[in-house]
Formats: C-alpha cells, sequence, structure tokens
C-alpha cells in the first residue's frame, strides 16, 4: 500500500507537471509516441536485471569466500583479507567499470564484452563490501554454537555450514538486500561502456526526443518500482526466515 501510494504521489506530480507545459505526450501511454517511447525504454529492463542478478550472485560467493581469511587465526590471510576489502572500496565503481572494460583486454589478453565487463566490476566492488557483512554475521554467532558443534565432532567446514551461516545468514539478511539495491542502482553506470539497461535507453530517447526531464522522470519511477520491489522481496524472506525459526 506504501509503495502504491508513492507511485500514486509521482502521478499527481506528473499531472501537474503537464499543467506547466512539460510535454508528457512523449512519455504517456495514452499517445502512441508515448506508447512507442515507453515500449523503448522498458526494454532496457531485462538487461538491468540480468546484469545486477548476475552480478550480486557472483559478489556473494566472492565476498563469502574473501570474508573467510578474516576469520582465521593466521595473521598472512587476515592480511590478505584487509589488503583487498580495502582496495576493492576504495575504487570508484565508475573508474572499475571503465578499467575492467578497457584495460583488462589489455592486462589479460580476453575479448570482453560490455555484459560481462560490467557484471565483473560490479561483482569485484561489491564483492568487498559483501565480505565485510559476511565477516561482521558469522562473528555475531555466538562461541558457544561452535564449541557445541565440536562437541558433536563436527568439522570446521560442517560447522561453518551446518551451524553457523544459516544463522548468520538470518542476521545479514537485510545488509545483504541493502547490497543487492546498491548493486541494481550501481548497474546504471554501465550505459558509460555501451550496455544497453534502463539508462542507456533513456540517454539514447533523450537525444531523439529532447525532451530529459519527462524522459528522467520515467526513469526515476523504472528504478523506483525496481527498488520497492526488491525491498518487499527481502521483508518477505525476512518473515519467512522468523517463522522458520
Amino acid at each position: 500500500m506504501r509503495a502504491a501510494r508513492l507511485l500514486a504521489g509521482f502521478a499527481a506530480l506528473l499531472l501537474l507537471g503537464g499543467c506547466s507545459g512539460l510535454s508528457w505526450h512523449v512519455v504517456s501511454p495514452l499517445t502512441e509516441q508515448g506508447q512507442r517511447n515507453l515500449g523503448f525504454l522498458i526494454s532496457g529492463l531485462g538487461m538491468t536485471l540480468a546484469l545486477s542478478l548476475t552480478a550480486m550472485a557472483i559478489s556473494t560467493v566472492l565476498g563469502l569466500l574473501v570474508a573467510l581469511p578474516a576469520l582465521s587465526q593466521r595473521r598472512w590471510l587476515r592480511v590478505v583479507n584487509r589488503v583487498y576489502v580495502e582496495t576493492v572500496r576504495a575504487v570508484p565503481i565508475l573508474v572499475l567499470i571503465l578499467w575492467v572494460y578497457y584495460g583488462l583486454p589489455v592486462v589479460a589478453g580476453l575479448s570482453i564484452g560490455v555484459f560481462w565487463a560490467g557484471v565483473i566490476a560490479l561483482a569485484l566492488s561489491d564483492s568487498a563490501f559483501q565480505a565485510e557483512i559476511f565477516r561482521a554475521g558469522v562473528q555475531s554467532v555466538a562461541k558457544g554454537q561452535v564449541e557445541a558443534a565440536r562437541a558433536l565432532s563436527l568439522s570446521r567446514a560442517a560447522t561453518m555450514r551446518l551451524v553457523i551461516l544459516p544463522q548468520a545468514i538470518r542476521r545479514i539478511l537485510p545488509a545483504l538486500g541493502n547490497q543487492f539495491v546498491q548493486v541494481l542502482k550501481m548497474s546504471s553506470l554501465v550505459s558509460v561502456i555501451g550496455m544497453q539497461e534502463l539508462t542507456r535507453k533513456a540517454n539514447e530517447l533523450v537525444v531523439t526526443e529532447y525532451r530529459p526531464l519527462e524522459i528522467y522522470t520515467i526513469l526515476v519511477l523504472e528504478y523506483l518500482a525496481l527498488v520497492l520491489l526488491v525491498s518487499a522481496g527481502v521483508r518477505w524472506m525476512e518473515r519467512r526466515l522468523a517463522i522458520a525459526d
């Protein structure tokens, strides 16, 4: 209901804007031109979702792997974790996207397309934040849980997989959901290397229609709807996990 009221408020603003002489007909579903333009804008939705979901899946696995050395008793492993996290977090995501797309083929001799360049850049950037989330989640589990697992003769791997991670994930789920929202929003920056996602489609339409305010307002609404859906999904998962407990 809150999301519906918010979207309705935006729609009201659009109608008020129409009264001030703005050309909302270029994105109006009531005109043939508007329908064509809206279809063009929405056509980038699939690439945005594919890019975000793929990057999030990779960054979650990579973040967990990067977090494990931080939990080790060996100092050099903790140093490796800290160097990776601080280095990756220090690089702006836009710079990382450009470096991966233009620099990685030169360094590694690989031919890489815009989709996978975006996935790699987003996954690397987000993995550093994911690593810190997983580290904090694992360390929040009571030590008594580990001791109980050892009393049952569980190995370290089994303890992590069966005892620690399930509890940690329940606690860090809101943070993971927030990171997915961040990845979803950062995916718009991949438009700078030609990725045909939502933002790129909006930029191309602005060039042909010369109505940036109206077109970018629709773009805002698209991202707003996506973020609200993700937030609702995360809250649903939280409720399900709470019921399971």
